[in-house]
């Protein structure tokens, strides 16, 4: 239950836009961002997962905070706001405007987009997060058989293997491509993918927190693996019938909108409204999970901070309220996400300039006790300024055109290095070679390595054993597709 879990709220209806489309345009090569992702699964399960339950930590945030202040912490609400808005939201409605517009053509994008602000907001706004919470599973659930059944109806339109062959010779069947590539340079997946993948496998409290509910950390580390194992099966059931739709729509200009053509021209009419339901109701689960959060860290987080003797009453009203913000300004933002080759680029290229300042001070938190709290917060202004500088320069071209993949990992090592030598300057100062004592208490110890590695064995489903069995399968993928 806790795999599943994991893998459904990992695959929203974006994703499978996303990883779709870029199956059609980019070929199989999107899937290294899911087996480097199920590799981080691993190491979370080993190493972080138990760091987070010994210091009964259960959300990102505490971390944060213990680890160095609550400006820390508040940064890292602000930045979670930012994505879940302009990324979750944003590219949820997009989704359900790209959907719609096959049925009516005729009609303008924003029009679509906007009847879906409406329509999950005003549930959003009415029932708050039971509404949100009840609804999640079954929703993730149906999105995920609905794509099972399109890669059926794909597959059954392809005759023989020949007519895919060419699809070998262009590169569409190749894993790892050039370094110079637009997409996804061989290098980015060494150097950059691992940054983002920590980022959403290690620090999204939607992954943290289903593993840490578990009844116990063997539970939680083997449904970890076990999301692992269920994220390969992406390349089979969404991205592979992305790039056979070459074969069967050939020259589509817009890739965004292979996945709802296939929809509607493949799936038989009885099944075609189970699918689409459970698309939409999938869909609904992306937007209202993230208004729902977002308006929950804007409330608590900053609101309450603000006015602590605010009534309980006071507090929903201001959810409420910032429900309608939250989701007017992800609505204005959605049109915007068309002008990217891709959804599956959009979203990316978005977490690329957003996230890696973050990962780095957690990263450096989790393993360097002298890290100072301070610095963190230079490092942080610093790094997101520099992503700044990297999507205008990007944008205009002042010093030629950087990779957004190269961008996380030069902002990245640059945040650290900032961190890192601030941390001994304001250390060396201040006269004290230690660090206050809750980040002494919180840095990762000895005996938490030695735990992940070295527990009791517990047999053939010990999740050491399931991890091996991971990394031989991810290998099998990799010597077959290289």
């Amino acid at each position: 239950m806790i795999g599943f879990s994991l893998f459904v709220t990992n695959i929203s209806s974006s994703s499978l836009i996303g990883l779709t489309s870029s199956g059609y345009k980019h070929g199989i090569s999107v899937f290294n961002y899911e087996w480097t992702g199920a590799v981080i699964l691993a190491f979370f399960a080993v190493f972080v997962a138990p760091y987070y339950l010994r210091q009964r930590m259960y959300t990102v945030p505490e971390f944060l905070e213990r680890q160095y202040d609550v400006r820390i912490r508040y940064y890292f609400s602000a930045l979670s706001i930012l994505t879940n808005i302009f990324i979750d939201a944003a590219s949820a409605l997009y989704v359900g405007g790209i959907l719609f517009k096959q049925i009516f053509p005729s009609l303008n994008l924003s029009i679509f987009i906007l009847f879906f602000t409406f329509l999950a907001g005003i549930y959003t706004f009415a029932g708050g997060l039971k509404a949100v919470v009840r609804t999640d599973l079954l929703q993730s659930v149906m999105l995920m058989l609905g794509a099972i059944l399109v890669s059926v109806f794909v597959l059954a339109e392809i005759d023989s293997w020949s007519q895919v062959s060419d699809l070998w010779s262009s590169q569409k069947m190749a894993l790892i491509l050039p370094r110079g590539d637009d997409f996804l340079p061989w290098p980015g997946i060494l150097i950059s993918l691992p940054i983002l993948g920590f980022y959403f496998m290690c620090i999204n409290q939607y992954i943290v927190q289903r593993v840490l509910g578990a009844r116990s950390l063997e539970e939680g580390r083997k449904g970890a693996v076990f999301a692992g194992f269920l994220k390969l099966t992406l390349l089979f059931i969404v991205i592979m019938p992305g790039v056979f739709a070459n074969v069967i729509f050939p020259g589509v200009e817009d890739p965004d909108q292979i996945y709802p053509k296939m929809i509607f021209e493949l799936i038989p009419t009885g099944l075609l409204g189970i699918v689409l339901a459970g698309f939409i109701a999938a869909l609904m689960s992306t937007i209202d999970s993230a208004l729902s959060a977002t308006a929950s860290m804007a409330t608590m987080d900053f609101y309450r901070s603000f006015r602590p003797q605010s009534s309980d009453r006071e507090l929903v009203r201001m959810g409420k309220f910032f429900t309608v913000v939250f989701v007017v300004l992800a609505s204005i933002w959605a049109p915007f996400i068309s002008q990217f080759p891709t959804l599956w680029d959009y979203l990316q290229s978005a977490l690329a300039y957003l996230i890696p300042p973050l990962v780095s001070c957690f990263i450096i938190g989790l393993m360097w006790k002298k890290s100072n709290s301070t610095a963190a917060l230079v490092s942080l202004l610093f790094g997101n300024g520099l992503s700044i500088f990297f999507m205008i320069n990007n944008v205009f071209n002042y010093f030629g055109h950087i990779h957004y993949l190269y961008v996380a990992t030069l902002n990245f090592s640059v945040s650290g290095f900032v961190l890192i030598v601030l941390s001994l300057m304001f250390n060396h100062f201040s006269g004290s070679s230690e660090a206050t004592p809750d980040t002494v208490e919180g840095e990762i110890s000895k005996e938490s390595i030695s735990f992940g590695l070295t527990s009791p064995f517990k047999g053939w489903l010990d999740f050491r054993m399931m991890i091996g069995l991971l990394t031989l399968t991810i290998l099998i993928i990799l010597l077959v597709f290289h």
